[in-house]
Order: C-alpha cells, then sequence, then structure tokens
C-alpha cells in the first residue's frame, strides 16, 4: 500500500463527512476549505482557482467524489513529497471532519474510549482495511488487531466476544466498518474489568508499532563513541532507522543509525561489568549495546536484523508487508475453502447419483422380474399360435399349390402383355427423347437471341455515351485551342515588350561602359597630374628652403622659416589638390 493509497482512506473519510445528504456530492464551497487544508497539512503550495477553473462548466452545482478525483490527484496527491509532512496532521484533520458527524458517544458511560484512542483506532483501522471503498475491515484483521492490543495489555484474548459479534444480524461477515468497530470497543466487551490507562497505552503502543512503523522500543545502555562511557538510553527501532532518545517521551534525540544492507548485528560476550551486550556495526562505526536480560538481547537483535532484511528487500514498513502475506494466506484459505466446497458439492452430487442410480437399478431388477414372467407367458401364447399358424399353413399351403398351377397359365399370357407393353413404352422413351432434344434447342436459341439484344443494348448504350464524350472532348479542346492562342498572342506582345526592354538595357550598358572607359582616362590623366604636381612640389620645397637659409641673426628667426615654409608647403598642396579636383 503505497503513500497516495493511505492518503486516499483518510480523504475518503473527510469528503463523506462534508456529503451531508448523503447524496454523493459535496457543495464546492466546502470542497475548497477541504483542499486548503489538505494543502496546508501536506505542505505544498495552494491554488484557491484551480478548483472553480477545473468545475468551471458547473460552477454552483456540488461534485461527486468521482468528479473531485481529477482535480484531488493533479493538485494536490502528485505535488505531495513524502518526508515533506507529518502524515498524523493529515490523518487528524480527516478525524475532525468525519468525528464531528460518526463518532458519537455517550459522555456519562464509564466505558467510553477516549477521542485521542479513538483516533488512534481509526488510524489502525484503515491501515488494516481493505483497499476498496466504502472501507471495512474483515473478521480476520479485527481478531489480529485486538490480539495485539491484549497482548499489549498482557492478558489473554477472548474469541468468544469476538464470534458472538459477529453472529450478530447487523454486523456483515464481510467486515465492519470504523463506526461498528468503535462501537464494539466502547461496549466495553473486549477490555471488561481493564483499567482505562492500561487500555490507553496498549493502544498507543500497538498504533506506534503498526502505523508508526516501529519494530521494538525500549531502554538500552550504550557505550559513547568519544568518552567510551555506557548511558542509558531510550531507543526506537524502524525499518530505516534506530534512534535513541534521553528518555522514553522521545523529546530529545541524542542520534539517529541509518540502516543498509551494508549493516549488521552481532552478539558480544560480556565485560567492562555490562552482561547481554551486542554490537551493530555500520561502514563507519560499531555501536555498542547492553540489554536488561538475555530475552531483551534476542528480541532487539531479532528486530534490528529485521529491519536490515527488510531494506534490502525494498521495502518500508514490517507491518504492511505482513498485511499483504495475511491477505495472501486468506485468499489462499478462501480458495481453499471454495475447492473444498467445491468437492463437497461434486461428493454429493456423486452420492446422488449413486443412489439414483441404485433405485433405478432397484427398478430395474423388479421390471425384469417381471419381463420374466410375461416373457414365459408370451412363450406359451406363441407356442399356441405357432402350432395353429403351422395347421392354418398346411390349409394354405394346398390351396396355393392349386392356384398355382392356375397362376402359371394365367402367367403366361401376362408375360406375352407385358412384352407388348415394353416394346411400347421403349417407343414412347425415344419420342420423349427427340422432343426433351428439340425443346432444349429451342430454349437455347431463345436465350442466344436474347443475349443477343442484350449485347445490342449495351453496344448501343455504349455508343451513345462515347459519342457524348466525343462531342464533349471537341468542345475542350476548341476552347482550349482558342485559350492557346490567346495565350499565344499574349506571350508574344509579352517577348515584343521584353525584347525592346532588352535592347534598351543593353544601350544603356553599353552607355555606361563608355562613360567608365572615360571616366578610366580621366582617373589616369589625373594620376599623372598629381604625380606631376608632387613633384613639382618637392621642387619648389628645395629652391625655398635654399633661398631662405642665408638669411642672417638680423633676419627672420629660423623657427620662423620653419613655419613659414611649413605654411607654403600646406598653401601649396591644396592649390594643387583643389585642381586635381576640377580635373577629375
Amino acid at each position: 500500500m503505497d503513500l497516495r493509497s493511505e492518503l486516499l482512506k483518510s480523504i475518503w473519510y473527510g469528503f463523506t463527512a462534508l456529503d451531508l445528504e448523503k447524496s454523493g456530492k459535496v457543495s464546492k464551497s466546502q470542497l475548497k476549505v477541504l483542499s486548503h487544508n489538505l494543502c496546508t497539512v501536506l505542505s505544498i503550495p495552494h491554488d484557491p482557482v484551480a478548483l472553480e477553473e477545473h468545475f468551471r462548466d458547473d460552477d454552483d452545482g456540488p461534485v461527486s467524489s468521482q468528479g473531485y478525483m481529477p482535480y484531488l490527484n493533479k493538485y494536490i496527491l502528485d505535488k505531495v513529497i513524502e518526508g515533506s509532512f507529518i502524515k498524523e496532521n493529515v490523518d487528524e484533520l480527516c478525524w475532525t471532519l468525519t468525528a464531528k458527524k460518526n463518532y458519537q458517544t455517550d459522555k456519562t458511560s464509564s466505558t467510553v474510549v477516549p477521542e485521542r484512542d479513538a483516533f488512534r483506532l481509526w488510524c489502525l483501522f484503515n491501515f488494516l482495511s481493505e483497499d476498496k471503498y466504502p472501507l471495512v475491515m474483515v473478521p480476520d484483521e479485527v481478531e489480529y488487531l485486538l490480539k495485539k492490543i491484549c497482548m499489549s495489555m498482557s492478558i489473554e484474548f477472548n474469541c468468544v466476544e469476538l464470534e458472538d459479534f459477529f453472529s450478530q444480524d447487523s454486523v456483515q461477515q464481510s467486515g465492519i466498518t470504523v463506526w461498528v468497530f468503535l462501537k464494539m470497543m466502547n461496549s466495553g466487551k473486549m477490555t471488561r474489568g481493564i483499567d482505562k490507562s492500561i487500555v490507553s497505552m496498549a493502544i498507543e503502543e500497538v498504533y506506534r508499532e503498526i502505523v508508526g512503523d516501529v519494530l521494538k522500543e525500549g531502554y538500552l545502555w550504550k557505550k559513547g563513541q568519544l568518552r567510551r562511557n555506557w548511558k542509558e538510553r531510550w531507543f526506537t527501532l524502524r525499518p530505516s532507522n534506530l534512534s535513541y532518545y534521553t528518555g522514553e517521551d522521545r523529546k530529545d534525540c541524542q542520534g539517529n543509525i541509518v540502516l543498509d544492507g551494508n549493516c549488521c548485528v552481532e552478539v558480544l560476550p560480556d565485560r567492562d561489568g555490562k552482561r547481554c551486550m551486542f554490537c551493530l556495526k555500520t561502514l563507519s562505526k560499531t555501536y555498542e549495546m547492553s540489554a536488561s536480560d538475555t530475552k531483551q538481547r534476542q528480541e532487539w537483535t531479532t528486530a534490528i536484523q529485521t529491519a536490515i532484511r527488510l531494506h534490502v528487500e525494498g521495502k518500508t514498513s514490517l507491518h504492511k508487508d505482513l498485511k499483504l502475506k495475511r491477505r495472501e494466506q486468506r485468499e489462499q484459505r478462501e480458495k481453499r475453502q471454495q475447492s473444498k466446497e467445491e468437492e463437497l458439492q461434486r461428493l454429493r452430487a456423486l452420492q446422488e447419483e449413486r443412489e439414483r442410480k441404485l433405485a433405478e437399478l432397484d427398478l430395474l431388477k423388479e421390471a425384469q422380474k417381471q419381463a420374466q414372467v410375461l416373457l414365459e407367458q408370451d412363450e406359451q401364447r406363441r407356442r399356441q399360435q405357432h402350432e395353429q399358424l403351422q395347421r392354418a399353413l398346411e390349409v394354405q399351403l394346398r390351396e396355393a399349390e392349386e392356384a398355382r398351377v392356375s397362376m402359371q397359365a394365367e402367367m403366361v399370357l401376362k408375360e406375352e402383355e407385358a412384352e407388348r407393353q415394353r416394346k411400347r413404352i421403349k417407343e414412347l422413351e425415344e419420342m420423349q427423347k427427340r422432343l426433351e432434344e428439340a425443346l432444349q434447342q429451342e430454349i437455347k436459341a431463345r436465350l442466344d437471341e436474347e443475349a443477343f439484344r442484350y449485347a445490342q443494348a449495351g453496344l448501343l448504350a455504349e455508343e451513345e455515351e462515347k459519342m457524348k464524350a466525343l462531342m464533349s472532348l471537341q468542345e475542350e479542346q476548341e476552347e482550349y485551342i482558342l485559350k492557346t492562342q490567346r495565350e499565344k498572342q499574349e506571350l508574344k506582345q509579352e517577348m515584343e515588350v521584353k525584347s525592346r526592354s532588352l535592347d534598351e538595357a543593353q544601350r544603356q550598358l553599353e552607355e555606361v561602359r563608355a562613360n567608365r572607359h572615360r571616366v578610366d582616362q580621366d582617373v589616369v590623366a589625373a594620376q599623372r597630374k598629381l604625380r606631376q604636381a608632387s613633384t613639382n612640389v618637392k621642387h619648389w620645397n628645395v629652391q625655398m628652403n635654399r633661398l631662405m637659409r642665408p638669411i642672417g641673426p638680423g633676419g627672420i628667426p629660423v623657427s620662423n622659416q620653419i613655419k613659414i615654409s611649413d605654411s607654403l608647403d600646406g598653401c601649396h598642396c591644396t592649390t594643387v589638390l583643389s585642381s586635381l579636383h576640377t580635373d577629375l
């Protein structure tokens, strides 16, 4: 049973509790509140408009459980992450909804189960109930749960009370609901004479063992890892880990040992003043512990080995595995019971068949005796009839002999007449054959004539259809010829336009080529002028430098001479470039 199935069992109670009219439908406003509370306890984000969007075609009407399931799966259960929430909070929410409507007890009675114990029994019922709705628990599982509770209270289970309860007319043998189960627990028949606190402790212990997956709990002495001193700790063993606390209230967790396939448990000899020792080995550490007695050590080592085995087999809960095994055993027992009933029915049928055949055999024997008597009487009567017949035959034989003689003479005459009749019949048969042949020829000729007429009519119809098709093809051909001529004329005009455009483009291309040739010649001339101008600039720069160098100290300073020379060079270059630009 996976997490989704466990959650659906609790949610089913919450949904049915909101169905006040027992119509199988719940209003959307109530479903909004239920969905919001479920998202809160499951620690998932809640979309307040998802429900209205999911049922937007029916905004005012109530929603059935089948209609709510797609929303529940998509927006809530598919987002659930195992380990991110406390399942007991979900159970408490659904219990609160359903207990207000269904769990009504007499507060003045001294046998009333307290609210907390009723909640735990409700959770145990959901865990052990069958995976089908409405939820029921079969008698075997009820007996198993009551035996566990009685074992926790160290009392003997009273099977007679349970048999009397299931023998009542109001209790179905296929299973009971949780409210019937709680009513039975409130009756006090199973816990008669036991203090309420003991019953509460037993229910809590069974609840932690089955629902909380606690394989074993108790005090053990543990040796420290650093200081190597011994301290008494409260240990809680689950299929995945072994936790230890300072006390049995489990408020101060001192450590958590993760169990896997690499762990093993070994019994140790007594030492350090400790007895009944054993150790739990993991890949990283070895934990030494001491039990109170040999029995406790054996129980702890067996429980730890069971937890390691469950982890290796990929199982998360011992009692889920035990529940599946009990269910398989019940199914096998039911199959064996069914096969036994079928065998008994077959044996009864065979016995009835045997008795019937024996009765038939007696009737046959009696009928045989009566038949024997009748046979003797018939034999005697046949003898008498035979003697009478023999005498009558002798008389008839004589008469027949006389008749034979007369018959022989008559037979000769009959033979002659028969011969004449045979000849006449033979002639008639030959005539009939000739008539049949003529008739067959006439029928064949008529059939041939009819076939020829049908063939001729078909040919005429086919010829008419082909003439129509030919006329249609001729009309289409004439239309196509006219269309082709029009298209040909249009293509001819288009070709003439394109030809003129091509000639114009060629003419423009030749003009562009001629212009490009002239521009190339102008560029060559400009380059030649540029080289000549560059040569002239260099020449005049040399002349200017030569003319300006002899000026003495009373003349222009050398730095000013350089600036003037640079100014002249720049002006001259600007003039040359302007002339080149004009030429280009």
